[in-house]
């Protein structure tokens, strides 16, 4: 299986992308998250002229953030930096709308906004509309502003079988967050399969799979959930939490998929934070820090079943094994988001993975 890492934009963040290709990492990848953290795609232009092999992923944005025309207009640019390694990642946009106290879109906008940037991204032109109007767009100088005959890889973030269907029916790979059960992966690939069944595929396209996980390779007779794991995991952790917190006034409720001991969790979360789950305003409570480092006095809130359902925890025989039976359900490439010592995590996931 090969093995990448997805971190946060940050200023130096193309350091961390010279260290992972030198340790021949497959992939590099920046989340979009524009008021949480740093702009991506300056960020991974930055990274783009500093490395020559990695490609390089955006994971992921949404049609809720940016238009067509202006995401196709950044890949294109990176395209022209970094020819052939650009990965572009799609989502409904389940944080990024979240941390601005929005809903996501559905997946019907999001396959519109994915086929809107496959044919602006590969030299086309499309329909674009604003309300009722409707006009005719496409790149008007290429050449050296943007790179349209080089490929751009796409994926569709997916926890579900809609967006799975979407994939399909585009042709793309696959992103999942924390999804580290191979049952659902082979559900969303046959949804995947089943919704191509009938639908012409560029033969240039790739169709990999991609998890986003946590990784902690304990020492001899380390604690599984000790203090370390917990630190080296709790950001997924506290990132399903908060999801889960705010999705809990809503009619179907995530936290209702939840043990009782997780929905105390998610209790103790909007407590902690000094908010309810119908606070107009609970996004800006629950969502400072996501994906960072958690606090220490956060650490009772990581419990070892969710650490078990969201990240790679154990020795290195026990990890291997788990990442086999991962492999045999499809999946290509397994990407770590570290966020204690990332140069040291990427080492671990490299020797790991060799």
């Amino acid at each position: 299986m090969r093995a990448g890492v997805v971190v946060t934009a940050h200023p130096g963040v193309e350091d961390l992308a010279v260290q992972a290709e030198e340790l021949g990492l497959h992939s590099f990848w920046l989340n979009d998250t524009p008021m949480v953290h740093g702009d991506p795609f300056l960020a991974l232009g930055l990274c783009a002229k500093a490395t020559s092999r990695i490609r390089l992923g955006i994971g992921v944005t949404s049609p809720g953030l940016r238009s067509a025309p202006a995401a196709a207009s950044a890949f294109a640019s990176l395209n022209a930096l970094a020819p052939g390694r650009i990965i572009c990642g799609i989502g409904t946009g389940n944080t990024a709308r979240r941390t601005l106290g929005m809903r996501p879109t559905t997946a019907a906008t999001m396959e519109n906004f994915t086929a809107a940037l496959q044919d602006l991204c590969a030299g086309r032109t499309i329909e674009y509309r604003e309300g009722d109007r409707v006009r005719d767009v496409r790149f008007l100088h290429t050449g050296a502003h943007v790179n349209t005959p080089d490929p751009i890889e796409f994926v569709v973030a997916a926890l579900g079988p809609k967006a799975a269907a979407v994939a399909g029916r585009r042709g793309t790979g696959l992103i999942s967050f924390g999804l580290l059960d191979p049952t659902a992966w082979h559900a969303l690939h046959e949804a995947r399969r089943h919704a191509a069944h009938d639908t012409p595929r560029d033969p240039d396209s790739r169709t990999d799979s991609y998890v986003v996980t946590a990784l902690h390779v304990l020492d001899e007779a380390e604690d599984p959930h000790g203090e370390a794991a917990r630190d080296a995991t709790g950001h997924l952790v506290l990132s399903l939490l908060a999801f889960a917190a705010d999705t809990a006034a809503d009619a179907h409720a995530f936290d209702e998929q939840l043990g009782p001991e997780e929905r105390e969790a998610v209790r103790r979360l909007l407590d902690r934070r000094g908010t309810t789950a119908t606070a107009p305003d609970r996004h800006t409570k629950l969502y400072p820090n996501y994906l960072g480092r958690i606090a220490p006095e956060d650490r009772d809130l990581i419990l070892p079943s969710l650490m078990n359902t969201l990240a790679l925890v154990g020795t290195r025989d026990d990890l291997h094994a788990r990442i086999a039976t991962l492999e045999q359900a499809g999946i290509d490439e397994l990407l770590i988001q570290p966020v204690i010592d990332p140069p040291t995590e990427m080492a671990q996931l490299a020797k790991l993975l060799t």
